[in-house]
């Protein structure tokens, strides 16, 4: 970048439409151009930068660089709000809506229970207009997540430009329908995905199958994966700001800032979805000490490990943490995750894990935030994790035989 005809052309725009006035002389003028140089080297010296490539294979990194080069790119933060928290918060309400039209399906659990699985089918895909062999992506959302989601209509509209089919696992009793039996859902029991993976292969046998996870979501996914090892349908995964250890993630959030801008509000969101269905645990679970709860973790505590069977919250928590099933994942997986998400702490991150294991790569952003990625001067339309899934699901159906030759 050469700094000197920047600070020139700052000038140029800068005595066409600034006052010299200022001050009563051309003292605003400096101080402008002078702030507008600083900050713009702060910003491309120090907030622009190309994100960490981790892989435990040499054939993985070199099919990234070729297929999925995004993530050897530099990413450059939206200029007036790259900080982790600012991200975070700003991209619900910045981000644009696409509209999709979903088909609703509710297929059974074993245990009686009922799973909502949203279509979307792309009939009009011309890429792939035989239904059958239409690649499917598994869409599934975090925490409190739902198909309406800005991220997961972002991933389907980038998937309907493919030609791609998609399907959203709404977790147990949170898209509205009922709940059928006293069972929500858990991002350590992978029961119910399990039986959404094995009823949408069942549809579709012939059809290259993905998956794509987003906090929690992506969580549950590595989990999955991490059990099942290579005996899965599905050909390859994606996941986007995954909370790697469950006891770092609840600690940085339960910091009095992070508390009262994320973790307050998260608790209040999950006691809502279940009181809905509080006739469902009253037999099992004090749901009146539940509706207490002032934390995620006090949550968990007293309502999540309780549901789930385990003797204590760290239990849970132990079994939940994604980090610990890295090495056994057995398809090849793209994990993005930005290093100040305060949800994800930094040191949490398995990079020395995800060394050891050829399938696994991961992409460490400096800045981001917690499902975040903004770019752009008005990030309305696309952020990074949108580019970088478009390009890596892509990759994956179109190149994805490369890497068993490798």
């Amino acid at each position: 970048m050469d700094l000197r005809m920047l600070s020139r052309e700052l000038s140029l725009y800068l005595e066409h439409h600034v006052r010299v006035g200022f001050f009563g002389s051309g003292v605003g003028l400096s101080l402008i151009l002078g702030f507008s140089v600083a900050y713009a080297c702060y910003y491309l010296s120090s907030i622009a930068k190309k994100p960490q490539l981790v892989t435990g294979g040499e054939s993985f990194s070199r099919f990234l660089q070729d297929h999925c080069p995004v993530v050897t790119e530099t990413y450059y933060p939206t200029v007036w709000c790259w900080e982790s928290r600012g991200q975070t918060l700003l991209r619900p309400f910045i981000t644009s809506k696409p509209s999709v039209q979903y088909r609703n399906e509710l297929i059974k659990t074993a245990d009686g229970g009922q799973i909502s699985l949203d279509w979307f089918d792309n009939y009009n895909s011309k890429c792939y207009m035989d239904a059958t062999t239409r690649p499917t992506i598994l869409l599934l959302p975090g925490l409190t997540g739902t198909s309406k989601e800005s991220y997961i209509l972002h991933m389907i509209h980038l998937s309907e430009e493919l030609g791609y089919r998609c399907v959203v696992f709404n977790n147990r009793g949170v898209a509205g329908e009922n709940l059928l039996t006293p069972r929500t859902y858990c991002c350590a029991n992978t029961e119910d995905l399990e039986t959404v993976i094995h009823h949408v292969h069942s549809l579709y046998p012939s059809a290259p199958f993905l998956a794509a996870g987003v906090s929690m979501g992506g969580m549950l996914l590595l989990n999955y994966l991490g059990k099942i090892g290579p005996k899965t349908p599905l050909k390859a995964a994606a996941t986007f700001s995954v909370g790697w250890n469950t006891f770092a993630c609840s600690e940085s959030l339960e910091k009095p800032l992070n508390w009262l801008l994320f973790n307050y509000y998260l608790t209040t969101c999950l006691q809502s979805s279940v009181n809905k269905h509080r006739h469902m645990f009253v037999k099992q679970i004090d749901m009146d000490h539940v509706m207490k709860a002032k934390s995620i973790r006090e949550f968990d505590k007293r309502f999540t490990s309780v549901m789930f069977g385990y003797q204590t919250i760290d239990d849970y928590y132990t079994d939940a943490s994604p980090n610990r099933r890295l090495k056994s994942v057995g398809i090849p997986v793209l994990c993005l995750n930005s290093v100040d998400d305060v949800f994800s702490p930094s040191h949490a991150i398995p990079v020395e894990t995800a060394k050891q294991n050829p399938n696994v790569a991961l992409v460490l952003t400096s800045y981001g935030g917690h499902i975040g990625f903004l770019e752009g001067i008005w990030p309305r339309q696309s952020t990074y994790m949108d580019r970088v899934f478009k390009q890596f699901v892509q990759a994956m159906v179109e190149h994805g035989h490369e890497l068993s030759n490798m």
